[in-house]
């Protein structure tokens, strides 16, 4: 499959320079994998074929990904799916993800672990009921939750990510895996009440769950030799409390989309474009 690639990326290349004679490249077996990040659940217009619950678009990441690629794509991506949804069926009718997979899969990706035990999820939730109830002031989230949701990522999320991967691994062993990490929901430091219902002192301590969440699936992609696909610089500046236009993910007030604290449209193209880039297959 590696060969498979690298002829890829050389006749994009010879095209691309307008130089040597390129001949058709044998198109990519693409499957995607993952949960509401990677389906992009709330991006219209919704993928035809997918089940209704997983609510996934015809403009999520992979669909952007094979078009530019030429890769034939298999999506199994669902909204709200955790990693165990890769070995079992997340609903009825929905079978486990990593059915899809097969020896000669080349390429698989995925964004996964951020529903596992709650904790991504939960805690923005959490987290913008504690900042209404103090209209925004202080780091009420923090000082009830402490360290507890980065430690459930590293003693639970990150195992479970490394037995995630191990299964898609097993499935197509010569395969090109990537994981993405999550994109900034939150600037650095200071939030935006006004439409991320985040306390002030709150904000840092959400942004630095995510950290731990980025850092949990980068070693288990480092682990399984799979390709960690980095959105802490290229995100930089297009978090939810960023104008239309300039963020990738949508806020709980004041946004776009149906479904909140998620990418947008162009989120999902800039997710494409990243993952295309560290791929080698722009």
């Amino acid at each position: 499959m590696q060969r498979r690639m690298l002829a890829f990326a050389a006749v994009v290349a010879a095209a691309c320079l307008g130089t040597g004679t390129a001949q058709a490249a044998e198109p990519l077996n693409y499957v995607a994998l993952g949960d509401s990040y990677s389906a992009a659940s709330g991006v219209l217009p919704s993928d035809p074929g997918a089940p209704p619950l997983c609510l996934r678009s015809a403009r999520n990441y992979p669909h952007v990904l094979a078009a530019a690629s030429g890769a034939n794509l298999v999506d199994v991506t669902c909204g709200a799916a955790e990693t165990k949804h890769y070995t079992t069926a997340q609903y009825p009718g929905v079978p486990p993800q990593v059915d899809a997979v097969h020896a000669d899969t080349d390429l698989v990706t995925m964004t996964i672990g951020g529903n596992d035990s709650g904790v991504f999820i939960g805690a923005i939730l959490a987290c913008g009921s504690a900042g209404i109830v103090t209209l925004g002031h202080g780091s009420p989230c923090r000082d009830l939750y402490g360290s507890y949701f980065e430690d459930t990522i590293r003693t639970t999320t990150y195992p479970a990510l490394v037995a995630a991967l191990r299964a898609v691994r097993a499935k197509a062993p010569g395969a090109e895996v990537a994981i993405l990490g999550y994109p900034w929901l939150l600037p650095p430091t200071v939030g935006c009440f006004t439409k991320m219902p985040v306390a002030t002192g709150d904000a840092p301590y959400l942004r630095s769950l995510q950290t731990t969440l980025n850092d949990a699936v980068r070693r288990a992609a480092t682990t399984n030799g799979a390709t960690y696909v980095d959105f802490s610089t290229v995100s930089e500046g297009h978090d939810s409390c960023q104008p239309t236009g300039t963020r990738w993910i949508e806020p709980v007030l004041q946004g776009t989309n149906p479904v909140v604290v998620h990418p947008n449209a162009l989120g999902e193209s800039k997710m494409a474009t990243q993952t295309l880039a560290t791929l080698n297959l722009t």
